[in-house]
């Protein structure tokens, strides 16, 4: 019998650490009295193997076993590639 596995898709905002990212994943929610839409971001740290994730890289997490004390995901595929602007330091001056 197989378990299905949870599935995320979000966005990467930090790749500093070794063979880790973080993932922000943005749900839409409806209060239940005002109606109002509301946006709930949850960041989780996921397994790159390869460190192949960069900074706004849209990608899908599947949860796994726990990797270490914060880190039970694994990033599965990078949907898109972000768009990171490189700045040289000689148009800074």
């Amino acid at each position: 019998m197989e378990t299905k596995r949870k599935t995320r898709v979000g966005r990467v905002i930090s790749n500093r650490m070794d063979k880790t990212v973080v993932v922000a994943v943005e749900t839409p929610k409806r209060h239940p009295l005002y109606k109002k839409t509301i946006i709930r971001e949850v960041k989780y740290k996921a397994h790159d193997e390869k460190n192949a994730c960069q900074i706004g890289d849209v990608v899908r997490i599947v949860e796994t076993r726990p990797l270490s004390r914060h880190k039970c995901w694994r990033v599965a595929e990078i949907i898109t590639k972000g768009e990171v602007a490189e700045v040289k330091p000689e148009e800074i001056t």
